[in-house]
């Protein structure tokens, strides 16, 4: 007999009118390495103002790359986060997870940006690799333009789609 699951409710903090952050508790703040707790802080309270903060976060000549962006040196990592600001509404990031061993990181994350539609939730992770000063010296974020975003468009959705239907196993399986 099929079991029905109800779907659960959102986590707290994607609500619109959530805090922009959890709280760290004294426990949280025992476990998490400083320099991942400094990113962190950083990104859940990144503004346009904030970015004059990036010296203190990101090495000179710091490398960072997403699925629309491969970039390196301060300026540069300066200029993606201007233009985030500049193109989105209200974008925030809501910290989920980290892990930290050695010299490197891993962070999950919400993006949440605001559209007309109301608000969207762009789920991924970054691998950071820290220079010896504690800096980032390498950013890479891993994210799925395709279901996260272009499958979301009103022009391009559809075919997103359909291609993704068409190329998963359960499509495959049925032929």
């Amino acid at each position: 007999m099929a079991q029905t699951v109800e779907p659960s409710a959102p986590h707290p903090l994607l609500c619109p009118g959530a805090p922009r952050h959890r709280a760290l508790t004294m426990a949280m703040s025992l476990e998490i390495d400083p320099r991942t707790a400094k990113v962190v802080q950083f990104y859940e309270h990144m503004t346009p103002s904030s970015l004059t903060e990036l010296p203190g976060i990101y090495a000179e000549q710091a490398t960072f790359k997403d699925p629309v962006n491969e970039v390196r040196g301060l300026p540069a990592i300066h200029t993606v986060f201007s233009h985030m600001f500049e193109t989105l509404t209200r974008p925030r990031f809501v910290v989920l997870n980290t892990m930290t061993q050695g010299d490197e990181a891993w962070i999950t994350w919400n993006f949440l940006i605001q559209r007309p539609q109301g608000e969207w939730s762009i789920h991924g992770a970054t691998h950071l690799r820290y220079a010896e000063d504690g800096r980032i010296k390498q950013h890479r974020d891993y994210w799925d333009p395709a279901q996260e975003l272009y499958a979301r468009l009103p022009i391009l959705g559809p075919l997103v789609r359909w291609l993704t239907r068409r190329l998963s196993a359960s499509a495959s399986s049925s032929n």
